[in-house]
């Protein structure tokens, strides 16, 4: 059930506004900036919980909510008021960034403690991948994960997180997988999309197993030989001596 705008200065929504602790002047500002956004009201689902309330996503910069903009539904990124960060714009300029890459989901608006961008409505990639059944559909989108990453790689935006990411992305009911949360990634750093995200689904943990159940075994020698010659030298033709490795 979506709560109007007016009604979140009531708790438990004051406390999630202002995640992990609420003031009344701070709330009061974050209300101001909501209605400048054009945010009419949120809803409050998913598997996370914040003050026994459900959320999309809860990390260390911010809390993940459907937002309702009019009558666009998106997803809303609500800073801490502990991150480790005093505004979003930061955040929002790596998420613009992948956007003009064509990585993410698609930015809408951003303010000192709010963001605002397309919601996706899908599975987590590691979820999508046990209940799926057809081996050509999770080649297609394990291909086109590894190709967004060639993306970012080449954009010179490096993610940080992919090394470890069965959160980081979401395949939707059409299977169009989605890299998501920007809230780490770097222009100063080295790119490593590529090789991070090879390593999280062909070389080792849980949802490498699980690829290479539905897939079958692959040499993770060669897998490494490969993603060793790419790193040295990021070239499309070794990224595809990457691809042919993974089976994909």
């Amino acid at each position: 059930m979506a709560i109007a705008l007016e009604k979140l200065s009531e708790e438990p929504y004051a406390s999630i506004l202002c995640y992990p602790r609420s003031n009344k002047i701070e709330l009061k500002k974050r209300l101001i900036e909501l209605q400048r956004l054009d945010v009419k009201a949120l809803e409050f689902v998913g598997k996370k919980k914040a003050f026994n309330v459900p959320v999309l996503g809860k990390g260390c910069v911010g809390i993940v909510t459907i937002a309702y903009r009019n009558v666009e539904k998106i997803a809303l990124k609500i800073r801490r008021v502990d991150a480790d960060r005093d505004r979003m714009q930061t955040e929002a300029k790596m998420l613009k960034k992948a956007n003009s890459a064509g990585v993410g989901p698609k930015f809408l608006d951003v303010s000192r403690n709010f963001l605002l961008m397309q919601f996706i409505e899908g599975d987590l990639l590691p979820e999508w991948l046990k209940k799926q059944r057809k081996k050509v559909k999770e080649r297609q989108v394990l291909r086109e994960v590894l190709e967004q990453c060639w993306r970012l790689d080449e954009a010179g935006l490096d993610h940080g997180e992919l090394s470890h990411a069965p959160k980081h992305v979401i395949v939707d009911e059409n299977a169009k997988p989605f890299i998501v949360d920007f809230e780490t990634t770097s222009l100063n750093r080295k790119p490593s999309n590529v090789t991070s995200i090879c390593q999280f689904l062909f070389i080792s943990g849980v949802v490498a197993q699980i690829v290479a159940e539905k897939l079958g075994e692959k040499d993770k020698k060669v897998i490494i030989e490969v993603l060793r010659d790419y790193k040295l030298c990021r070239l499309r033709e070794n990224f595809e001596r990457i691809l042919v490795a993974c089976g994909l």
